[in-house]
């Protein structure tokens, strides 16, 4: 058993040295053997789940080999309160500890769980008021006919396609990658199928 120690930056720009100085600050604090640490570093994420270092992570942790998860900020884990809450419940029910080392938060507990679904929303709020904000700068960029669009051959479909394919190429089951990704088990089987016929 180790302690996961789960880092993610958003886009290719952002840098995870901050991240990883105050975990490593948090693990000398609480005196915690380094040989015993793993590290995960996903980069360039955007918002979903659908992360190939986030992917290992539950995976170890399915295989029992996690004892503690530490993350620089809960919202790392996700920006949904959907997805944030499934993940992180699903954890405390294995029995994992944990940690958001800036919110000097432990959520193994009845306590911690109702402080992390506060934190969930909020941070679900400020999604929200990303793209409610994206929305508008679009809507603009139409107005003044500047808007191009959605690039050709990005559609939703070939590219949860392409994510289930490359999370059961990384040991997920279906249903693990049903509740990486947020979507139903069928869905999971259709991507499965197409990218078997593609």
């Amino acid at each position: 058993m180790f302690t996961a120690l789960y880092i993610r930056v958003s886009t290719a720009s952002q840098n995870e040295s901050s991240q990883k100085r105050e975990i490593e600050r948090w693990l000398d604090g609480n005196s915690v053997d380094r040989s015993k640490c793993k590290w995960y570093i996903d980069k360039a994420t955007g918002d979903n789940l659908d992360r190939p270092e986030f992917a290992r992570l539950s995976r170890d942790i399915f295989n029992g080999q996690v004892a503690t998860v530490v993350l620089w900020k809960l919202d790392r884990l996700s920006r949904s309160l959907k997805d944030g809450i499934n993940v992180l419940c699903d954890w405390c029910e294995r029995g994992i500890r944990v940690v958001s080392v800036t919110q000097q938060i432990d959520f193994n507990g009845a306590v911690g769980k109702l402080i992390a679904s506060v934190l969930f929303a909020v941070a679900s709020m400020e999604q929200e008021t990303r793209r409610e904000r994206q929305a508008a700068g679009i809507a603009a960029a139409k107005e003044r006919g500047v808007y191009k669009g959605r690039r050709k051959g990005a559609t939703k479909a070939g590219i949860d396609t392409a994510r289930t394919l490359t999370l059961r190429e990384n040991g997920l089951t279906q249903a693990e990658i049903a509740q990486t990704m947020g979507v139903s088990l069928s869905s999971v089987r259709r991507y499965l199928k197409i990218g078997q016929t593609t």
